[in-house]
């Protein structure tokens, strides 16, 4: 796309900040070693220096394809992919020592898997600003991505546990070494089919029937949608054992909804389905058990992580005790890079990522890797608030709270305040399917957003222009009650 003259694209000051990122990320290599080896090896740049490779040729497709894309969203991210990588490499050279072998290579373990899958995602993702060279294109697949995203959800419900199981969560599709996680890509697809079907029927789904307690509360024949969701949500829970993943699919429903007919009953009748029927769920596993059996034991876990013998039975709250206990031992500052005892909590390179590292950089340390998560969310509503067309303002706030709604929920099952999930972390924890499929999720907000900041030509024109036609004003207003403070 050529640039227009006299408007600023933003691109150097995006090299920049992805310079500085990795300049973090290079510091944070050297004082792990510096640790946990006693000295700082001559290779420690190595893998910031083949990350800095890969993000600048992301950084250069960004800059001939979507050159008035935001310029802190790819440094943000690359900051958090770069500890992630580091952190797992960590995790490598602990075991090494532990087991007095020699430290590992920059392409051995679990770190070198990492660096090879954000290749393949860096991949992706510019494949993905190549193709898809206006955002409201996507619209006209939406009933096939809603398909396809539905399809994506369902496929680890229905196959057997020993291909499917993972931790007691259905979420895998596990086949000899190789295993995908399809809900990861789902997600995608159904933002863009909720945003093509509530562009549509927004109209309709704004209609009032009557007002209670100042509140305008929808139509019966209107609930349908929401109940059918509903519904496909207390499936996923029950047969997939995952609350995190269906308060994701559900919560994106509402939450996209909300912003399209600014109509707050639709939040307030979202929780009262969500919550009524987990609560229900919980009931029918303490008195059937069956298929509720699993979230039963979950949510047992969670109001009683101490409880002795939830602590020592299979699948109790082991996991968890520990997880508490390493962000308790972290304390403020954490005991550095390196020198903590990340290992002591299970499936610390997975969903307990954020308490492996807790311990060694502290509170202070999360709450710096948070605001960087905040900032990626807000700069996406940013774009939502600024691109012309209405498909593209669901797209953008729908992937945004997607994101958002999915740091809540596992550092919610890590600190206790809700039931563990079987959630990855966006870009820091190990394994191919997020991290592609965040990758993927950071594109397309960085196709609308170049839509938002450029001129009409760039893709950014109004729903005249093409997509879905409903005059995006009234999105407007949704959008800024949601993000003002």
């Amino acid at each position: 796309m050529a640039r227009i003259p006299g408007m600023k694209t933003q691109r150097n000051a995006e090299l920049g900040l992805l310079a500085f990122a990795m300049v973090l990320v290079a510091a944070y290599g050297a004082t792990v070693e510096a640790s946990r080896i006693g000295e700082i090896t001559p290779t420690f740049w190595v893998p910031a220096a083949l990350l800095s490779i890969l993000f600048l040729g992301l950084h250069v497709v960004v800059r001939f394809t979507a050159p008035y894309a935001d310029p802190v969203i790819i440094p943000a991210v690359a900051l958090i992919n770069g500890l992630g990588v580091g952190f797992l490499r960590r995790l490598d050279i602990g075991d090494a020592l532990s087991e007095k072998l020699p430290v590992p290579g920059i392409f051995a373990g679990i770190g070198g898997r990492q660096l090879a899958w954000t290749l393949i995602s860096l991949i992706l993702a510019a494949i993905l600003l190549l193709v898809v060279r206006d955002h409201k294109i996507v619209s006209r697949y939406a009933y096939t991505l809603g398909l396809t995203g539905i399809v994506l959800v369902m496929i680890p419900a229905v196959l057997p546990g020993s291909i499917s199981e993972v931790n007691g969560a259905k979420l895998w599709i596990r086949i000899g070494s190789f295993s995908i996680q399809p809900g990861e890509f789902a997600k995608i697809a159904l933002v863009s089919f909720f945003a093509y079907y509530l562009v549509r029927k927004r109209e309709v789904l704004s209609l009032a029937s009557r007002r209670v307690l100042g509140i305008d509360l929808p139509r019966g024949r209107d609930l349908g949608p929401v109940v059918t969701v509903w519904l496909l949500s207390l499936l996923v829970l029950v047969f997939e054992k995952d609350l995190g993943t269906a308060l994701l699919y559900f919560g994106l429903f509402i939450v996209t909804l909300y912003v399209a007919t600014e109509r707050a009953s639709w939040l307030i009748i979202g929780l009262l389905l969500f919550f009524g029927g987990v609560y229900v769920a919980y009931l029918l596993g303490a008195s059937v058990g069956g298929p509720f059996a699993n979230f039963y034991d979950r949510a047992e876990v969670w109001l009683n992580p101490f409880d002795n013998a939830n602590y020592e039975r299979l699948g109790g709250s082991y996991q968890l005790v520990q997880g508490l206990l390493s962000l308790g031992t972290g304390g403020l500052f954490g005991t550095g890079p390196g020198a903590g005892s990340p290992r002591f909590v299970p499936e610390v390179q997975n969903d307990f990522i954020f308490a492996g590292m807790g311990e060694e950089i502290g509170l202070f340390g999360l709450s710096a890797l948070l605001v960087l998560y905040l900032l990626i969310v807000e700069r996406g509503l940013r774009s939502a608030l600024a691109v012309r067309d209405s498909f593209g303002k669901l797209v953008a706030g729908g992937l945004s709270f997607t994101l958002g709604l999915q740091i809540f929920v596992i550092l919610g099952g890590i600190t206790g305040l809700i039931p563990l999930t079987g959630q990855t972390t966006p870009f820091l924890s190990s394994g191919g399917s997020s991290l592609m499929a965040n990758w993927l999720l950071i594109a397309m907000l960085l196709r609308i957003s170049n839509a938002a900041r450029g001129p009409a030509a760039s893709g950014g024109g109004s729903d005249r222009s093409g997509g879905p036609k409903k005059a995006p004003t009234q999105l407007h207003g949704a959008m800024t009650e949601v993000i003002k403070p």
